[in-house]
């Protein structure tokens, strides 16, 4: 380019300048570093909550004590792990000379965010990974569970020899149940003498030629999960159901019909209390995961903070050495 001096007529401020703004090999192994110091912390919390918790009553920290304990040391773990990695980056990245000293500690900081983000996507590629191995292994070992209580439900597909096909949702098998429901009488009175044998199987056994029986068809413990799953979807139980269920709780065990009855609203309050607790459980669970993710993200904030300060003061002490 005309009017340009040749290289060879560059001084040495300008070859300097003329540099990368861009230490890679510190920031990798700034990077490196935070992330042993990352695993080796969490190993050493692993051992000192497993050492703090007892599966004997009234021993060890109680599940609040453990759950904050491991917060704080999640928290402690990232904030040094981020000081040590930014501060290794700052002391071995190249020194630049003849560069403004706001331009340096600007470069030191940048440094020490880089080698803090570095280290955040290894140690979240890590935990993907591990995370993957850990539910591929669980998806396979129930897919052979599944396989081996399979009784058909096999068809050809395009891409695989074999696929299983999907089962019949609660609503279709609870629709089947009453599809094929017979009413449900109680047992005769002559049923008690037809000996201990009949009276062990039960009504339907005892009167074989009775139609409609409500043991004809299928299990009653299995229909009564149905009518349970029903209770949750909709939130209460239908009329038509909990006369059923009172007349075969009748019919199977011989009790009155107000007995029946009282079973049935007994075990129709128990399926609204256990779906009130699930949904508290959840409801817990969903405020749990919302704190910790709000945590998680102040506290690597405030890392990345800690590495680009670090890694200034390690530039800082870096030029007054040399």
């Amino acid at each position: 380019m005309i009017g340009s001096p040749p290289i060879d007529s560059l001084d040495d401020v300008q070859r300097l300048r003329a540099g990368t703004a861009v230490s890679w090999g510190a920031i990798i192994a700034g990077a490196a570093v935070a992330v042993a110091t990352s695993i080796m912390l969490l190993a050493l919390g692993a051992g000192l909550g497993f050492a703090t918790i007892s599966p004997w009553a009234n021993r060890g920290a109680s599940a609040t004590t453990f759950a904050i304990s491991g917060a704080i040391w999640l928290i402690v773990t990232q904030w040094l792990s981020a000081a040590i990695g930014g501060y290794i980056a700052g002391r071995l990245r190249h020194r630049w000379l003849a560069t403004h000293q706001h331009e340096v500690f600007f470069r030191d900081t940048a440094h020490g965010f880089v080698t803090w983000s570095v280290a955040t996507l290894a140690v979240v590629l890590l935990a993907g990974a591990s995370l993957s191995s850990l539910s591929g292994g669980a998806a396979r070992a129930g897919a052979a569970a599944a396989g081996m209580g399979m009784r058909g439900g096999m068809e050809p597909s395009s891409s695989s020899p074999m696929r299983m096909s999907s089962g019949p949702g609660e609503e279709t098998m609870y629709g089947a149940d009453k599809l094929f429901r017979g009413p449900a009488t109680a047992p005769a009175a002559g049923a008690a003498m037809a000996g201990p044998g009949a009276a062990m199987l039960g009504p339907s056994a005892a009167m074989p030629g009775m139609p409609g029986r409500p043991t004809d068809h299928m299990d009653p413990h299995m229909e009564v999960m149905h009518v349970a799953a029903a209770i949750v979807a909709s939130g209460d139980i239908a009329a038509d159901d909990r006369a059923y269920l009172t007349s075969l709780v009748a019919a199977r065990t011989g009790v009155s019909a107000d007995d029946a009855q009282q079973r049935v609203d007994a075990f129709v309050a128990q399926v609204k209390d256990t779906e009130a607790r699930a949904k508290i459980a959840a409801d817990a669970a969903r405020k749990a995961a919302a704190q910790t993710a709000i945590y998680t993200a102040l506290a690597m904030l405030i890392g990345a903070f800690i590495a680009s300060v670090s890694a200034a003061i390690g530039g800082r002490l870096r030029d007054q050495h040399l």
